[in-house]
């Protein structure tokens, strides 16, 4: 199945379903042939406006199928709750699993739409009883979201980001519980001196992944790669990528094909050396 766009906004991007799934991972749909490779994620595991993604080089470089588990703004809830993804995980010979954002899961302070973990369906109680001089009704996404709470500057901010830390951990462990077989944690870190231009500040989590809520999955993964990477708006990668005049915003924020043949270089380094 495919999502299609006018030549205004874009050129047709292809999405599937696997199995029982309600996620929309990148298309085309492959025939799952054992042994393969899963590599699961989100929006820089599907490549949007890319396209080569990292898996489909990887898949040439290892000579072995390497299937996209890409979904666009899912995260740690959209994982965790999934139907399929024990078996799509489970059924693989190595997994690389791309770490979602901290920010887009349902805790005890909001709810997020189950698939478009990205968007708040809403505020808790909690939260409301946490900010009781804010008001939540206009706010449709995590990051403003977290974002307001996190200009206010006192130490209720603090108690919100325990909670996005846990619950993340919480559900990243059952990810890599269900999947009976090597996992790759992929650990694509924005570049520090790119988010400090205020173009980029849209990328810049107030609650982001740390070594110490990698180092607590350790027990449950193979290994864990951290690379820094850039967005294409600020790198030469934009001008090699597929999108339409009104997209350029949003492709400006995302991965172009060079960081996606670096990404699959150093996967590929790292799968050898779990052999």
């Amino acid at each position: 199945m495919s999502y299609h766009e006018s030549d205004a906004t874009g050129a047709e991007e292809s999405v599937c379903r696997y199995g029982a799934s309600k996620m929309w991972f990148r298309g085309p749909k492959r025939l799952l042939v054992k042994p393969y490779v899963a590599c699961v994620g989100g929006n820089e595991t599907f490549g949007r406006f890319v396209e080569s993604p990292y898996p489909a080089i990887l898949e040439q470089r290892l000579e072995k199928q390497c299937v996209n588990f890409g979904s666009l703004f899912s995260g740690a809830d959209a994982l965790a709750r999934d139907p399929e993804i024990p078996n799509l995980m489970g059924g693989a010979e190595v997994c690389v699993l791309q770490l979602p954002p901290v920010l887009n899961q349902t805790n005890r302070f909001y709810r997020v739409h189950p698939r478009r973990n990205d968007r708040v369906l809403e505020a808790t109680a909690d939260l409301v009883a946490l900010y009781p001089e804010l008001d939540f009704a206009d706010v449709h996404f995590v990051r403003h979201l977290t974002s307001r709470l996190a200009e206010i500057a006192d130490a209720r901010f603090e108690v919100v980001a325990a909670e996005l830390r846990q619950a993340w951990g919480r559900a990243l462990r059952k990810v890599l519980g269900s999947a009976n077989n090597r996992v790759l944690l992929l650990w694509l870190d924005w570049d520090r001196s790119t988010m400090a231009d205020p173009s980029y500040r849209g990328l810049t989590d107030p609650v982001q992944i740390t070594q110490e809520m990698i180092d607590e999955l350790s027990d449950v993964c193979a290994a864990t790669l951290r690379l820094v990477v850039r967005p294409s708006g600020a790198s030469d990668d934009l001008e090699d990528m597929l999108f339409g005049t009104l997209q350029q915003p949003m492709a400006e924020y995302m991965i172009g094909p060079a960081t996606h043949r670096e990404i699959a270089q150093n996967v590929m380094s790292a799968i050898c050396d779990l052999e």
